[in-house]
């Protein structure tokens, strides 16, 4: 579906394609999860299950790549944007090869046996997951999925406008056009003309700025996500998640509130993304490490999945609202800022799973 889009031909139908992508998507993460989880030992979990969700980062770099190269080419035209879906297909090659190396977990085989002969054995029945003994860890899950995707949208996603806003002003400067808008109407309408002329003219560099920024927000995240499950060994589930929100937090008022100002020195800027990447979105592992710890066999896949797409949900009626009011992206971020407090009080009442057999 990500290449098909590449043909679409109206709004309606890249809506609908993309729509069918994060289906997929939403589901390849929870069976995935649920698979490391049982296939390693105790010992290595953690570290398997960073690792794994560690490596969406590489399509994140990707698509960064192919932003500069590809979407901000200007010798491509208009249609840079559908050669830019296409080559997004190209990861979905390795289903092939996943498809046929997989073999199922044997736990997984036992449980789907044992479910034959035995109604309340049962896999993958939701609702299960919203009564006892799973009610507790179920909302404790679907709540941390929720502040951590509402975060990662309406935060993490923001750092790529650090580098993108130096290079706004540098062509705004250049341009000879002042970087405040005027208070007349009639001249803020000549005003706004001459801004996205100047702006148009240096698209190309600002796009590069703007992937450059998303790099280092993503690299920092790609560090988190891998370092979240040693950490959690050494630490514990909750006090890794507490000390990955409480970070975020302080990140982002640094970024958004003291560091986003035109006086800011590039390498400050440089040096602060990998750091706010790396908490913002480095908690995100701590999703595929814990959720599968919370329930049983027969529930594992079903309760990892449910928690982070009713988190994906959240996100989507939280953007519904902010789509209503008229404020900057930085704005924004700084305004979600205290949904990581809110993430270290859920964590509070979370159980701890540290040096634990997965539940039978």
């Amino acid at each position: 579906f990500t290449c098909v889009t590449a043909l679409a031909q109206t709004a309606w139908q890249i809506v609908l394609l993309r729509f069918f992508v994060a289906m997929g998507v939403g589901g390849e993460w929870a069976v995935a999860s649920a698979m490391v989880a049982e296939v390693m030992p105790t010992r290595s979990r953690p570290v398997m299950s960073s690792i794994f969700h560690g490596s969406s980062v590489f399509g994140t770099l990707m698509a960064a790549a192919v932003g500069a190269t590809v979407i901000g080419n200007e010798a491509l035209g208009e249609n840079a944007w559908r050669w830019g879906f296409a080559i997004g297909a190209a990861p979905a090659l390795l289903t092939l090869w996943v498809r046929w190396k997989l073999r199922e977990p044997d736990d997984w085989i036992r449980a789907r046996d044992r479910a034959r002969t035995d109604k309340d054995a049962r896999t993958g029945r939701l609702t299960d997951l919203l009564r006892p003994p799973h009610l507790r860890n179920t909302l404790v899950g679907v709540t941390l999925a929720s502040i951590g995707l509402v975060t990662f949208w309406g935060v993490h996603i923001y750092g790529k406008n650090a580098l993108l806003r130096q290079a706004q002003n540098r062509a705004l400067q250049e341009e000879k056009v002042p970087l405040a808008a005027p208070t007349d109407p009639a001249a803020k309408s000549v005003y706004k003309q001459r801004r996205s002329e100047a702006l148009a003219k240096h698209r190309s560099s600002i796009k590069r700025a703007e992937m450059l920024s998303m790099t280092l927000n993503t690299l920092g995240g790609g560090l988190g996500l891998i370092l979240f499950g040693p950490i959690a060994m050494r630490w514990g589930r909750r006090m890794t998640f507490i000390f990955y929100h409480a970070v975020a937090f302080l990140m982002v008022l640094i970024l958004f509130r003291w560091l986003m100002v035109p006086e800011t020195p590039t390498w400050q800027l440089a040096v602060a993304l990998p750091v706010f990447g790396f908490f913002t979105l480095g908690m995100h592992a701590g999703y595929a490490v814990y959720f599968p710890e919370l329930y049983p066999t027969r529930l594992r896949s079903t309760g990892s999945g449910f928690c982070f797409n009713m988190g994906r949900l959240a996100t989507a009626a939280a953007f519904v609202g902010f789509g209503m009011v008229a404020i900057t992206d930085e704005r924004k971020a700084v305004l979600l800022a205290p949904l990581y407090l809110a993430g270290v009080a859920v964590v509070l009442m979370a159980r701890e799973t540290s040096g634990q057999d997965l539940p039978e």
